[in-house]
């Protein structure tokens, strides 16, 4: 299986850190700036250090676009054009016409600061914030070197769901009976919409449960629909 993570607002960054290394595990993250909880955002100076934990430890690392931009609409017209929503920074709520340009520079920007921080070149792919896209979206962002990635449906780990309504008991119990083989896995390093955490309550044994079943785990470097596209674009 291959375990992701989406940046969310870092509460539980160092126990996911941490657990991954005790539990020998890696891991892709997708990275954006986000608020967080402590520091100076997630692509912010404060986090560095723990990006740079990451490399060393031997994780993958992608985009998520810098600023969390949302999908909303293709737009008519020869040339690609999007109707594009930010979920952070400055402008976040507010809806935007960008070309096929500037949404690259968005994936883009997540990338290199990533790379800044790591020394480590980031896998030439990327995760539209809540899987939202377009096939002239995904065709764009091909065209200047991103391949896409979702999640399996049997994959979402729902520790963004709120905590009141999914206990982490109950939505480990069903991970470990749904998740498949080949199965890419979706969690988050906090939400602000969830008052008990998921990590790292569920996260060992979640870990614990799927190699007692026989799975192992691997980065997206090694996903069989990516590899090829990782190797011939530079990574």
């Amino acid at each position: 299986v291959y375990l992701t993570f989406d940046v969310g607002n870092m509460a539980v960054a160092p126990q996911v850190g941490a657990i991954l290394k005790r539990n020998d595990v890696k891991a892709t993250f997708f990275a954006a700036n986000t608020d967080t909880t402590i520091g100076d955002g997630s692509l912010g100076n404060y986090w560095a250090p723990w990006w740079k934990a990451r490399a060393a430890d031997g994780h993958e690392f992608a985009s998520n676009t810098y600023d969390r931009v949302v999908w909303r609409a293709d737009l008519r017209g020869v040339a690609p054009q999007f109707r594009m929503q930010p979920s952070e920074g400055a402008f976040a709520g507010r809806e935007f016409t960008w070309d096929a340009a500037k949404y690259c520079a968005q994936i883009s920007h997540a990338a290199e600061r990533v790379q800044d921080f790591t020394g480590k070149k980031t896998l030439p792919l990327f995760r539209a914030p809540g899987g939202k896209t377009s096939p002239r979206l995904l065709a764009s962002a091909k065209a200047c070197g991103y391949a896409h990635v979702g999640w399996s449906s049997t994959g979402l780990l729902g520790d963004a769901l709120p905590s009141e309504r999914f206990s982490n008991e109950a939505l480990l119990k069903k991970s470990l009976q749904e998740i498949r083989a080949g199965d890419i896995l979706l969690g988050t390093l906090g939400s602000p919409t969830r008052k008990v955490a998921w990590a790292p309550e569920a996260l060992g044994p979640l870990i614990l449960g799927l190699k007692a079943k026989g799975f192992c785990f691997k980065t997206l470097r090694e996903h069989p629909a990516y590899q090829g596209w990782i190797a011939s674009h530079g990574s």
